[in-house]
């Protein structure tokens, strides 16, 4: 939940909770400092009429309050990506063997590449051929399977094409994304090669909601890796891989549990 600051908030939270049978087994709070923007996220057992608890909560919050309630079962998404095989192999294993709560109900990809792998896992892979047909033309294709499947959320498993404003806004704050930490330095191709040759000494990794303006969206999860004067660019690109799929994973996970909460273009996380 989150709404304007103001005191006893999370006395009458827990105070509903309590009336109502729950038993509260994680909680987390945040005050924004400039804002004064109230969040909460309550992890609560025991809850017998969910549709009765959000109605007296309600009650019990001001008007501006915004609210949801969440099931922590497993949640679908869908996967997309282009040739690049270790963000989507690495979270095709995840939920495979459980360690990610989600089922994975598709693969959408521009080139037919990672169709071999995707098939392994018993994933359907939808191949949406971007040449020779307009970018509108490719995205309704692409439109039409994510609505065809309804998935809680969809994640850009290193997906090297650039959505329109119009797409993104379909999926608002509902599609994450991976890239290198490099931007805005080391744009375009080869941006390890450049980074070498720049003698950078740390490369890492941003998981962030897309958004219209290009890898600019809500940050959810970062890490770095060091590296030396050593280490040449194809092995710079190699531990770069390794930290984007870590990266990706963990920012998947904290939006499939709920941890995440979109304030402007910036995000409260729920460890």
């Amino acid at each position: 939940m989150d709404c304007p600051d103001e005191p006893g908030l999370i006395a009458r939270v827990t105070g509903v909770l309590h009336r109502h049978g729950g038993n509260i087994v994680e909680n987390g709070e945040y005050v924004d400092p400039e804002t004064r923007q109230f969040f909460m996220r309550t992890v609560v057992e025991n809850i017998e009429d969910a549709d009765l608890l959000m109605r007296v909560l309600k009650t019990e919050l001001p008007e501006t309050a915004s609210v949801k309630l969440q099931d922590p079962a497993n949640k679908k998404v869908m996967l997309m990506a282009t040739k690049e095989p270790h963000c989507l192999g690495d979270l095709l294993i995840r939920a495979s063997f459980g360690d990610l709560p989600m089922e994975v109900c598709g693969v959408i990809a521009n080139h037919e590449d990672l169709r071999q792998l995707t098939e392994s896992f018993g994933v359907p892979f939808h191949f949406c051929d971007h040449r020779g047909v307009s970018r509108e033309a490719q995205e309704a294709q692409v439109k039409a399977l994510i609505d065809d499947a309804q998935p809680d959320l969809v994640v850009m498993a290193k997906y090297m094409r650039i959505l329109s404003t119009e797409f993104i806004q379909a999926f608002a704050n509902r599609i994450v994304n991976i890239h290198h930490s490099f931007l805005p330095a080391f744009i375009g191709a080869n941006p390890y090669r450049q980074a070498w040759e720049r003698g950078v000494k740390i490369i890492g990794a941003t998981a962030h909601f897309a958004s219209e303006d290009l890898d600019e969206g809500p940050i959810i999860s970062q890490d770095v890796t060091p590296v030396s004067h050593h280490h040449s660019p194809k092995e710079m690109a190699r531990n770069g891989r390794d930290v984007e799929k870590r990266v990706l994973a963990r920012a998947v996970r904290l939006v499939l549990e709920d941890r995440v909460v979109v304030t402007g273009n910036k995000t409260v996380i729920f460890e």
